[in-house]
């Protein structure tokens, strides 16, 4: 299995166990899926839970949200305005480039441009998400909602050159 960690920040982002493709050679696009998890249930496939179990009378919660958010820890964050979110950008990407610099992934920087141009387009239905490190540095997600195999479906944009592989 591969993790995807945040460069700057060192966070977990994503693991390789979630659907995902190289959008524009600038953006991972994650698929995920809405998913409810009830504190303290752990739910195995193929498990049947007896009729004992199903019932014990103890209170638990629920958390409900993208299953790459919940499972990977991600804090959800925002911006006032589209300028507010272009302005951490700028300074994203100059923290990145002095990371990557003297690299070959730091010719590859202005790539980000046009595919967030795109993205922006519909800022005010976009969500943000930060590593669970919550680093005002770090890697910032946008997630959407968009038609995958036939369902709407919620997909996260990570910066692909913001991102470091760690095999397990």
């Amino acid at each position: 299995m591969k993790v995807f960690k945040d460069l700057i920040s060192g966070d977990e982002m994503f693991t390789d166990t979630y659907k995902h493709e190289i959008v524009d050679d600038a953006f991972y696009m994650v698929v995920g899926k809405n998913t409810t998890v009830t504190e303290g249930d752990i739910q195995l496939d193929g498990a049947n839970p007896s009729a004992e179990e199903a019932d014990e009378g103890t209170e638990s919660s629920a958390v409900s949200g993208i299953d790459v958010v919940l499972f990977m820890r991600l804090q959800e964050t925002g911006f006032g305005s589209k300028k507010d979110y272009l302005t951490y950008m700028k300074e994203y990407i100059k923290s990145l480039k002095s990371k990557l610099e003297g690299t070959p992934a730091a010719e590859k920087l202005p790539a980000i441009q046009k595919p967030l141009a795109e993205l922006l387009k519909k800022f005010k239905d976009l969500q943000f998400f930060t590593g669970e490190s919550m680093n005002p540095d770090g890697m910032v997600v946008i997630g959407d909602y968009k038609e995958v195999d036939g369902e709407e479906r919620p997909v996260l944009y990570f910066p692909l050159l913001g991102l470091e592989e760690e095999k397990l």
